[in-house]
């Protein structure tokens, strides 16, 4: 009995913060209204608009948005079939004490900066509650067309990660 609490005990918080399983497919969700939307235009967004493509996304608590500069600085050196691939950029809107206003000027100019990429805003954490993704940070997540997992991970990618990422990517939507 105390072996099964011990591991229940160690293995509580992993399963807690657990990024998503490789080979899942995450809940279908729809972000529209007061629950947020596209950055540009405003519109709603839903999980459903990525079939088709792998997807790249960027889950980012705005205090954390440096977390995983190295991978982005990465991958910007690979050129991607646009038919095959798209990134996005999804802001924990509610994980920061900043006010909306402030960011949502910042997300329009980043849109500029990097018009290939979509920007999302998440209002109520609705990813975190969804999907499982960790608040209050940086979540990176592959899907593939068919929005199976191909890669998740929560937090600072170390360079492995990013070159496992990078490989990903190329081996589906190079040019």
């Amino acid at each position: 009995m105390k072996v099964i609490l011990s591991l229940l005990l160690i293995l509580f918080p992993v399963a807690l913060f657990a990024a998503l399983p490789l080979g899942s497919t995450p809940k279908e969700v729809a972000l529209s209204g007061d629950e947020g939307g596209l950055v540009v235009g405003g519109g709603a967004w839903a999980s459903s608009s990525l079939k088709g493509k792998m997807s790249l996304i960027f889950y980012v608590d705005p205090d954390k948005k440096d977390v995983n500069d190295e991978a982005t600085q990465e991958l910007k050196k690979y050129k991607t079939n646009k038919t095959k691939f798209q990134s996005y950029a999804i802001i924990n809107m509610a994980a920061t004490w900043k006010p909306n206003a402030i960011i949502s000027a910042i997300l329009k100019g980043k849109q500029e900066e990097f018009p290939n990429t979509i920007y999302v805003q998440d209002m109520e954490k609705k990813l975190v509650r969804e999907w499982g993704l960790e608040d209050d940070n940086s979540d990176v997540l592959l899907l593939d067309a068919d929005l199976k997992v191909l890669f998740s991970q929560d937090g600072k990618l170390g360079a492995e990660d990013i070159q496992k990422l990078v490989e990903l990517i190329q081996a589906y939507a190079a040019p």
